[in-house]
């Protein structure tokens, strides 16, 4: 592919790439409730580790919450919310969002416990999702991950 061909691609296509995401659609409530239930099952295991913490921080930062908003969702990492206050006056959209992105938090350390499992099917039937909906968000997280792993392959960086 020529340098003008690639240019051409990326010209036509940027405007679709820049936000995949339907986060910042949501208002500023229903972003506070998606970071609220992250951050419940963040420590849903009891403990918080890097790639939680690295997952969390990033979805935040998507959410765009004002900053005083962000400093209040960042003390749920010390004292989790409970999942019901997480869930309640959520948006359908949202708490689908959040139900994507808490199969990511909750696999994000290589495997998916009982507890989260169970909240995972609390968060889908709220939503009117099937269980089986949660497989399939697995293995998108799957395919994700291998993405991101070849383009490290790409870069050489990948042991």
């Amino acid at each position: 592919m020529s340098i003008e061909a690639i240019q051409l691609w990326a010209s036509s296509t940027v405007l679709v790439l820049m936000l995949p995401d339907k986060l910042h659609e949501l208002s500023t409530e229903d972003r506070f409730s998606y970071a609220k239930l992250l951050a419940h099952l963040s420590r849903i295991d009891g403990e918080l580790t890097f790639e939680e913490m690295a997952l969390f921080e990033s979805r935040l930062g998507t959410a765009m919450l004002p900053p005083t908003m962000r400093k209040e969702i960042r003390k749920y990492l010390k004292q989790p919310p409970s999942l019901e206050s997480s869930l309640k006056d959520m948006s359908q959209k949202a708490g689908r969002l959040a139900l994507r992105d808490s199969v990511l938090m909750s696999a994000i350390d290589g495997e998916i416990d009982d507890k989260e499992l169970e909240t995972l099917y609390i968060i889908a039937e709220k939503f009117d999702m099937d269980k089986s909906s949660i497989t399939l968000l697995v293995e998108w997280c799957q395919r994700g991950w291998s993405w991101m792993k070849e383009g490290l392959e790409l870069l050489e960086l990948e042991d």
